[in-house]
């Protein structure tokens, strides 16, 4: 991609020089072409690089107006569901600057390789709840080992070898319209869900909603689980495409549309999002599915090429503290790995969390098989000829 990128840099600068030229000015090169030129090169730029439009950066200064250490933040996590965190670790270190690059999953992962490839330097801590390219990061040596002493209460599924570390807990949930079931009986497993929607009633057809999952990684991750425990899946999916399922590679629309009523049913949602969703979307109902939830974890490691090892472990630090995994919670709405720190919530919420068989993805190479090109292939064939009812 980075390639890519250098290319097109270089054409465009070569038709500026060209466009000066004294060719130019003789006629040997007619203006207008060079300038139709540009902007077909403009066009196949934006289209092979959409997310440097997408990719921000904020910064956070010392609050105590006396910077003395500035901490680098790559990560895929909204800047305003992290922003308490920050201004919490900031309270205990008044004197250090954050700067928070948000950025797209892939653009991380490639980011990250090519500036140490590249001799440059990096993010000193990077974080995404992309598992599967966080753990081949740190399988094909981009992240370093880094000994941090919160980690020893956490659970022995959510870190691998000391460089990669979970530090949320997250389900995929089946989100729903409160007023569609009100006189409804909700399905709570995915055999309950199927039976329900070969009842095929009317006015269920398009009202359902999963991620796209040849274009959504959370989604593909999800679904390439599912495939793994659940040996009824695909049929599960037939039952989606024969009630015409909407795909999505947005958590936030799909919650939207639940709760506005435009569509009723989400599977394999973000709980997450949908969480912190809940005060202000009064429709909005949140399923732990009662057969197996399964729970993703954001994961965070150190980039071997970070301009300061130590700024990034003391982040990291923070993260997995039991102080840092409250204000996740509370703040962030995101589920804390830390045994000490229990759930919050509506009632509601909590009772079906407890109800359900919680099974969290192990961080470790078992991730990298989604990454495998022929399984990727192959359940992408098996789930477009399932949307399609073969």
């Amino acid at each position: 991609m980075y390639e890519k990128i250098k290319k097109i840099k270089s054409g465009v600068q070569t038709i500026k020089s060209l466009s000066t030229a004294r060719s130019l000015s003789q006629g040997f090169i007619p203006k207008s072409w060079c300038q139709s030129l540009c902007i077909i090169v403009a066009i196949i730029a934006s289209q092979l690089i959409p997310y440097t439009v997408q990719a921000k950066a904020f910064d956070f200064p010392a609050v105590s107006g006396k910077e003395n250490n500035v901490i680098t933040i790559y990560s895929v996590t909204d800047v305003d569901i992290f922003q308490g965190t920050i201004a919490d670790f900031q309270e205990l270190f008044p004197d250090i600057s954050i700067i928070y690059h948000d950025l797209q999953s892939l653009e991380l992962y490639e980011r990250i390789q090519e500036e140490t490839l590249n001799n440059n330097i990096t993010a000193d801590i990077a974080i995404s709840s992309a598992m599967d390219l966080q753990m081949k990061l740190a399988n094909d040596g981009f992240a370093q080992r880094v000994e941090i002493s919160t980690a020893q209460e956490m659970p022995p599924w959510s870190q691998w070898r000391n460089e990669v570390f979970g530090f949320t807990s997250e389900p995929a949930v089946t989100i729903y319209n409160k007023e569609y079931f009100k006189d409804r009986q909700l399905p709570k497993t995915r055999l309950e869900m199927q039976r329900f929607l070969a009842e095929r009633p009317s006015d269920l057809f398009g009202r359902i909603a999963t991620y796209d999952i040849e274009r959504s990684g959370v989604g593909f991750l999800f679904m390439g689980v599912d495939s793994e425990r659940y040996k009824g899946i695909w049929n599960l999916v037939k039952s989606f495409g024969a009630n015409g399922v909407k795909l999505s590679t947005s958590s936030t629309a799909i919650i939207n549309n639940v709760n506005s009523g435009k569509y009723v049913i989400g599977y394999n949602v973000l709980g997450s999002y949908a969480l912190a969703r809940l005060e202000s979307s009064p429709n909005l109902g949140i399923l732990y599915p009662e057969d197996y939830t399964t729970v993703l974890s954001r994961l965070a490691i150190i980039p071997k090429a970070a301009k300061s090892k130590e700024s990034g472990k003391l982040f990291l630090e923070y993260l997995l503290s039991e102080r840092g995994q409250q204000l996740l919670a509370t703040s962030a709405k995101l589920n804390a790995v830390h045994p000490a720190i229990k759930s919050s919530g509506p009632e509601e919420i909590l009772a079906a969390q407890t109800r359900s068989n919680l099974q969290p993805i192990k961080v470790g190479p078992g991730l990298l098989v989604y990454l495998d090109q022929v399984k990727r292939r192959k359940t992408i064939n098996q789930w477009n000829k399932s949307l399609r009812g073969e």
